[in-house]
């Protein structure tokens, strides 16, 4: 038997494939362990803040309180206790709790910000974090109260309380207390020391998370988008003429290329395509200019990823703690990486650019059952008895409500910001509600393509009528096809169709619609 792979954290080096690999635990959950470098500079780091408090230094959530509070010194004796208040009083999430794999990639992802040892945090009280994370104690977080600055502070202070043995964690299904949860798994809570209840809770680690969790999702759902238009085209009867390569080497949108590049491989070989037509020489927007809004929407995707690269391997908390290697000095420097602007706009943005992929959805749906718009290419609404059956009149309505709710969620959430902690904190980001926007965003997506793919799988069937039941389609889209209708059947009459978009939503969402056309394209 395989024993799962380890994952070193050294704090520089995390990688998407990763956070995906601890998130989701396929093909086996890694164990993930901290480098030898990493546990020095941890340590290094943890000596220094014990050395500031021997001296008796005034720094920022050390000797301080927080917020508002800076200017509170703390008397030796209470240092403990501040950083055990802070989890505390911090700890005032409410919502619906995160599901496993973005409480786990959170957690990994905390934890890889503070092997980079400038944050003060001890040794055992990040093993500690490890070993939850290991043994799959997964802390009860829920889902809103931060502001993005400083940095996701309430859903970090609930990930954090099982550490001293309070709040809960979930463990082999089943919701537990804090303390009973690490001791099923054989661990044993700790007493914070200086700086660490700072440590833990000062950064952006949720909103990365989810902003890793959601552009992987994105990339896949653009992927999906592309594969249903070529579906729509060919259930339209349309033309590839418009995805030829001079056209865009005139534009030379390096994303818009690809899409049309891709597009082509899609539909290669396939007879349900029109060629030239005098009579009818392009198609409306939503067949045409796929390229160019798919593309500007591979655009948003990839600087996402790029925001998102950063920021898995970067110092997010404050203060921070700097050793002077030729002297050993300590310097304790108050700044500001925990604010959330710059993932908070590539949130917003992403978020932005899918819902633009359920608009044009949306309308392609319309087309395919309207039969004034499609020119009689296919029956109205999808059904032969119309007036009888309402066949696919019912899913447009609900694709067209999740589209509309969509421009609703794409309203940034990073232009808006509210004061806090007495006007100290006078600047926020709103990074983690832009993350959960954009989640929800793609969660319509998801169901506004699948319902795009069921409709165009019923008029292709309603199109091989006329190409003969013979007829192929593209290269990659015609095991989508396939693979579609293991999943659902051609409606002839009115049936209850929720199962049927769950299904194919199902396919979307696990990527089966992608492996499909991948492996024919490479075969």
């Amino acid at each position: 038997m395989n024993q799962p792979a380890v994952i070193i954290l050294d704090g520089e080096q995390l990688t998407f494939e990763q956070v995906l690999a601890v998130a989701y635990g396929t093909p086996g959950r890694p164990q993930v362990l901290l480098s030898e470098q990493a546990r020095r500079q941890v340590v290094r780091a943890a000596d220094a803040v014990q050395q500031l408090l021997d001296c008796g230094t005034v720094a920022y959530g050390i000797t301080t309180g927080f917020g508002a509070f800076k200017d509170r010194v703390i008397a030796p004796d209470q240092v403990r206790q501040l950083q055990r208040n802070i989890l505390i009083s911090h700890s005032v999430g409410v919502g619906d709790p995160f599901d496993q794999p973005t409480t786990r990639a959170i957690m990994l992802i905390r934890a890889n910000t503070l092997a980079r040892g400038y944050s003060g945090i001890r040794l055992e009280t990040l093993e500690l974090l490890l070993g939850m994370l290991n043994a799959g104690v997964h802390p009860r977080i829920p889902q809103k109260g931060s502001l993005g600055a400083s940095g996701d502070l309430a859903p970090l202070a609930h990930m954090s309380l099982p550490l001293i043995g309070e709040g809960e964690a979930e463990l082999d299904g089943e919701l537990l207390s804090g303390a009973e949860a690490l001791g099923r798994a054989g661990l044993a809570p700790i007493v914070l020391a200086a700086k660490e209840g700072l440590a833990l809770t000062n950064g952006t680690s949720v909103m990365c998370a989810i902003g890793v969790l959601e552009t992987v999702r994105a990339e896949q759902l653009s992927q999906t988008a592309d594969i249903a238009g070529c579906l729509s085209l060919e259930a339209l009867h349309g033309t590839l003429l418009a995805f030829d390569p001079r056209i865009h080497a005139l534009r030379p949108m390096p994303r818009q290329q690809e899409c049309a590049a891709y597009l082509r491989r899609l539909l290669q070989d396939s007879q349900f395509v029109r060629s030239y037509d005098p009579s009818n020489v392009q198609d409306a927007y939503t067949l045409r200019c796929i390229p160019q809004v798919h593309g500007a929407v591979r655009d948003a995707i990839a600087y996402a990823r790029w925001i998102f690269t950063i920021e898995l391997n970067a110092v997010t908390d404050n203060p921070l703690i700097f050793i002077d290697d030729q002297t050993g000095d300590v310097e304790v420097i108050s700044g500001g990486n925990f604010h959330g602007e710059p993932l908070a706009i590539a949130l917003d943005y992403m978020g932005l650019a899918v819902a633009e992929l359920g608009n044009i959805s949306e309308w392609r749906i319309a087309r395919l059952v309207d039969q004034a718009t499609n020119t009689h290419v296919l029956p109205a609404f999808l059904t032969r008895t119309g007036g009888l059956n309402s066949g696919f009149m019912l899913v447009q309505y609900t694709a067209a409500a999740l589209a509309t709710e969509n421009k609703i969620l794409a309203h940034p959430a990073s232009v808006d910001t509210i004061p806090t902690s007495a006007n100290v904190e006078d600047h926020v980001s709103m990074g983690c509600t832009a993350a959960l926007k954009a989640r929800a965003i793609q969660d319509n997506v998801e169901r506004i393509l699948a319902i795009e793919l069921m409709a165009a799988a019923q008029g292709i069937d309603f199109r091989r009528e006329v190409h003969g039941v013979d007829a192929h389609l593209g290269r990659g889209t015609e095991p989508v096809y396939r693979l579609l209708r293991a999943h659902i059947p051609f409606v002839e009459e009115d049936v209850v169709l929720y199962p049927l978009i769950e299904a194919v939503r199902c396919c979307v969402a696990s990527a089966a619609v992608v492996t499909a056309a991948e492996q024919a394209l490479s075969a």
